[in-house]
């Protein structure tokens, strides 16, 4: 078997040396071939894309982040290398919706021994950009920018930043298109998700699937003490999510508009301002290494 290890060296401000010191030894343990492919934010979609066939590995190991996940599968688009995800971010949203053991040597060992490959749906917004976990306008976009700007990482930071956009919350108007219908809301956040919780454990909605080939819109209507309390509960169990302070409307693709360009963040990456977005959606674009504690495995190659 060969391994070609996908790592981003700064993601999430996690140290990436122990764990592949670690990835090594069992590499050379069991005379596993592996290479090793560094993210240096020059061009590393194309240095990936080239070096794939040139490896041709077996089975492809992301090792970072949701944004590394995102990078990763982005890169294997319209190829037949598997990926495993190694949870090493600072939020791992996406690992943990796909029930990726926690503990890195962990996910490791799992990829190697699986053979359960489960199709990921991705999806492609304004035909340009991807995300394959949460992507938002709103109070959440603008965390985002604000985090992605400080030099400190982790829960602390996000969560600092958080209590600073309660001060100055401000609704605003959105209309979506989706499945022949219009919608217009005074929302806070509006939400596409092709997973049901953010990285910090919270969740949107209770439909999201990421191997269904669908994707939910939710819009939030309403953030008071009430519904910040039991988010937080539901952090824990998903009874109390409210569904009083939002709407969620389940579709393949959609339009969104804004009364103004609002900013948009994808995977927890900072796109841009748009007025407009459309979005759709790529059903089993990436081929998952997975396993049975998975509980969206619904169909495998």
């Amino acid at each position: 078997m060969k391994l070609l290890f996908v790592v981003n060296p700064i993601s999430g401000g996690v140290n990436k040396k122990p764990f592949m010191a670690k990835a090594i030894a069992l590499c050379e343990k069991y005379n596993l071939a592996y290479h090793i492919f560094k993210t240096t934010g020059k061009n590393d979609k194309e240095k990936l894309q080239r070096l794939l066939p040139e490896i041709n590995p077996d089975k492809v190991v992301s090792v970072g982040g949701d944004g590394t996940t995102l990078f990763t599968g982005i890169a294997l688009l319209g190829t037949d290398y598997p990926m495993g995800i190694i949870p090493l971010g600072s939020a791992n949203g996406m690992a943990t919706e796909l029930s990726v053991n926690p503990e890195p040597l962990e996910a490791l060992k799992d990829i190697i021994m699986s053979e359960k490959i489960a199709g990921l749906d991705l999806l492609k917004v304004n035909n340009e950009f991807y995300a394959l976990h949460i992507g938002d306008v709103g109070i959440n976009a603008r965390i985002v920018d604000a985090y992605s700007k400080d030099k400190n990482r982790g829960m602390v930071t996000y969560a600092r930043y958080f209590l600073e956009e309660l001060k100055q919350l401000t609704p605003f108007t959105t209309r979506v298109t989706a499945n022949g219908k219009e919608t217009e809301e005074c929302v806070y956040m509006a939400a596409i998700c092709n997973a049901r919780k953010f990285g910090t454990g919270v969740p949107l909605n209770r439909f999201s699937n990421p191997m269904d080939g669908k994707f939910e819109i939710v819009l939030v209507t309403r953030i008071d003490g009430a519904s910040l309390i039991k988010a937080g509960l539901a952090r824990f169990d998903e009874k109390f999510l409210d569904h009083e302070s939002g709407k969620v409307i389940v579709t393949r693709q959609a339009v969104l508009e804004f009364d103004q360009p609002r900013l948009l963040q994808l995977d927890g990456e900072v796109i841009g301002k748009y007025r407009q977005i459309k979005v759709g959606i790529i059903r089993h674009a990436i081929k998952f290494i997975t396993q049975g504690d998975n509980t969206y495995l619904t169909s495998c190659f």
